[in-house]
């Protein structure tokens, strides 16, 4: 029995835990709220209906009362007619009418008081609901401030933590080497930019080379026949390669004349 007792008492222990750390205040007051209005409204519904039996047995005492006296006219016309048996009669229903009106009457009398209590009762009620109101929003507006503290105060917390600060240095250098490689891309273009401009210059000033009879596009070469055409082609050659000897050779270097040196004389 002692090893039952305990399990139970854990399994107790671990259900309040969880249901505990479930329970949302602001959905409970919602909840409760809720319920209170529901029985306000079941309070209204029966105090309806003490009020409606009230007026009913005021509305018979009164029922009563009105024919204890049509019996007690009845009487008193047999009276004056000289008929004592049924003026008897007319008293003796006059009797009971006046008996059930008094027991009308009291019957009225303790449901007024039973619902003057409940009307009480509601007013109180609706009080008392009207305040949980007030006091829940009150709760939850309380609730929503601390839990904002205890969001600021975990966002504290993780900045300051050290491995927040270093993430934050290490891209920092990560922007500042981007940075550099940009900057160092962008003088590499410029500077790639300005040699082509003054490659392109350079060669925009060379003189366009002479058209000669050598060329197939004059109206010399045009005339000429195939066999004529070949020995063109060779004078020009020629010419050409005298053309560029003198470029080949150093300037500091004076090409050597044709003629022979002079022969030294005997001494």
């Amino acid at each position: 029995m002692g090893i039952f007792s305990r399990l139970a008492t854990l399994i107790k222990s671990n259900l309040n835990d969880l249901i505990s750390r479930a329970e949302d205040p602001e959905k409970m007051l919602q909840q409760v709220t809720t319920e209170m209005e529901s029985q306000l409204v079941e309070a209204k519904k029966q105090v309806a209906v003490s009020i409606a039996d009230e007026k009913r047995l005021a509305k018979q005492a009164e029922q009563e009362m009105a024919n204890a006296a049509e019996w007690e006219r009845r009487a008193m016309l047999a009276i004056k007619a000289g008929d004592d048996v049924l003026a008897k009669e007319a008293l003796t229903r006059k009797k009971e009418h006046d008996g059930l009106a008094a027991g009308y009457k009291e019957q009225w009398q303790k449901q007024k008081q039973a619902v003057d209590s409940l009307k009480t009762a509601l007013r109180l009620l609706n009080t008392k609901i009207e305040e949980a109101k007030r006091k829940k929003n009150v709760l939850i507006a309380r609730k929503k401030r601390a839990e904002a503290q205890q969001a600021i105060y975990n966002t504290m917390n993780n900045l300051n933590n050290v491995s927040a600060f270093d993430t934050f240095d290490r891209m920092a250098q990560k922007i500042d080497k981007m940075e550099a490689e940009a900057e160092a891309g962008a003088e590499s273009t410029s500077s790639t930019a300005a040699t082509r401009s003054s490659t392109g210059s350079i060669s925009s000033r060379r003189p366009p080379e002479p058209t000669t009879s050598c060329s197939p596009s004059s109206e010399r070469w045009a005339s000429r026949r195939p066999r004529r055409r070949r020995l063109l082609l060779r004078r020009c050659a020629s010419k050409a390669r005298a053309a560029r000897a003198p470029q080949r050779l150093s300037p500091r270097c004076p090409r050597p004349s044709k003629t022979s040196s002079p022969q030294p004389s005997p001494s």
